[in-house]
């Protein structure tokens, strides 16, 4: 399958889906990911702030970012720059996606990221994403040497994700029980 289609075929799956189980979902996901032990040992981690279609993060974002350094993307053009949370406050509508995102100020490209929670359209379970196909994390991660987590819904998890050599796989997907 391409993947093209195989982005088409999960937005009609997530259209479907009910959002108070999607809700349910990621609370357990992220249950899973803070009994990682690269979680547990992790000082900096780099989030995202989730879109209504994505496991959701906001909780584990405002959970975590007074005992953890939190980061979260942010698109600038083609690509992602990376800011620190530091509480609803400094947040603001992007340019975006209509994502929440921290205001702007000075970047953290260059800091070293212990673990990253990845979104995707989908995963595999050899590691391997499909994202939404503007290649932000692909390019974000390139030269990163962090331990990846890839977060998906169970319906994203399938046998096999068309990859291309650019696409950069996951240490471990962690999905909804």
């Amino acid at each position: 399958m391409s993947k093209q289609l195989l982005r088409q075929e999960i937005r009609e799956l997530k259209k479907k889906a009910d959002k108070q189980r999607m809700l349910s979902a990621s609370q357990k996901i992220f249950h899973q990911v803070e009994e990682l032990t690269e979680f547990k040992s992790a000082k900096t981690i780099l989030a995202y702030w989730s879109l209504p279609d994505e496991v959701q993060t906001h909780d584990f974002v405002m959970k975590w970012y007074r005992e953890k350094q939190i980061l979260l993307p942010i698109v600038a053009g083609e690509m992602l720059e990376i800011r620190e949370f530091s509480g609803m406050e400094c947040m603001e509508p992007g340019s975006s996606f209509g994502i929440l995102e921290p205001k702007k100020g000075k970047a953290v490209n260059n800091i070293n990221i212990d673990l990253v929670i990845v979104p995707g359209v989908a995963f595999d379970l050899q590691g391997n994403r499909l994202g939404r196909g503007k290649g932000y994390y692909d390019k974000l991660l390139k030269n990163k040497d962090t331990y990846k987590v890839g977060v998906c819904f169970d319906f994203q998890l399938v046998d096999k994700v068309p990859v291309d050599s650019f696409d950069i796989s996951m240490n471990i997907v962690v999905q909804s029980i």
